[in-house]
């Protein structure tokens, strides 16, 4: 099974964490994902698997190339072209476009509201198979301190074909495309993130959220934002056992 992603989709998740192999009993426990790791022409860098097909990588931080954290990363046909309409429309560039071997080419840049995302020019490597369905990504979004500034940039620099949703001091919130077609959102989130800075982030749809933010604490995860109904189904933030933050989603039981 695989996915075509189009310019500027969310087409993969990538793990840096401290511990690689807590990490994999974690998520593996968690969601049901198995795990590989590559030859060590890719530095031993790991694979989540769902149903045999990647879900999502996972590498080791040795403490030399920044915080861990989850990053999400956006599918571009031509990397190096990105990268420089990025660095044109207020971005910066972390990591400079690379070949990864027979994949794909990859980049880091980061967007002039401050948060980081990727770069991914596929080869042999498509990204994420799977997106809504259990255990897999269901929703990508951007947590932005400067939506106005965002906005245009993730126009202008992947493509974006972007839809005002709301645009309430209440609420802002732009997405990219429409209605059930859209595949990622910005929110103005100022306000929310407090001192925190802008992040993507993304959902892990679960069958049953409330159980598997009892497992995930049962593994060693800690709640962050409780489980909360809203328009989009139940939410709940959690930590891993190395404190990065991620997001699951499931179904309104009241609904």
């Amino acid at each position: 099974m695989s996915m075509t992603h189009s310019p500027g989709d969310p087409c993969w998740i990538e793990l840096f964490t401290p511990d690689v192999k807590s990490a994999r009993d974690f998520y593996g426990e968690l969601f049901g994902w198995d795990s590989r790791a590559g030859d060590e022409e890719y530095g031993g860098y790991v694979v989540f698997e769902r149903d045999g097909e990647p879900i999502a990588g996972c590498m080791r931080n040795d403490g030399s190339m920044g915080p861990s954290m989850w990053s999400v990363y956006l599918a571009s046909d031509d990397a190096a072209a990105t990268v420089e309409k990025a660095r044109q429309h207020g971005g910066q560039v972390v990591v400079e476009p690379m070949k990864v071997g027979e994949l794909g080419h990859m980049a880091l840049v980061v967007d002039p509201a401050g948060a980081a995302v990727g770069v991914w020019q596929p080869l042999e490597h498509t990204g994420i198979s799977a997106r809504g369905e259990i255990g897999a990504p269901a929703w990508f979004e951007t947590l932005s301190r400067d939506y106005a500034a965002a906005v245009p940039f993730y126009r202008d620099v992947f493509g974006w074909d972007t839809f005002t949703m709301s645009d309430t001091d209440e609420f802002r919130y732009t997405t990219l495309g429409e209605g059930d077609q859209a595949k990622a959102g910005i929110m103005d989130a100022a306000a929310f993130l407090g001192d925190q800075p802008s992040r993507w982030q993304f959902y892990v749809e679960v069958v049953d959220t409330d159980a598997s933010v009892q497992r995930a604490t049962d593994l060693g995860g800690t709640v962050i934002e409780s489980a909360e109904n809203t328009p989009y189904g139940r939410l709940s933030v959690i930590v891993d056992p190395a404190g990065i933050p991620f997001a699951i989603m499931g179904p309104d039981p009241t609904a």
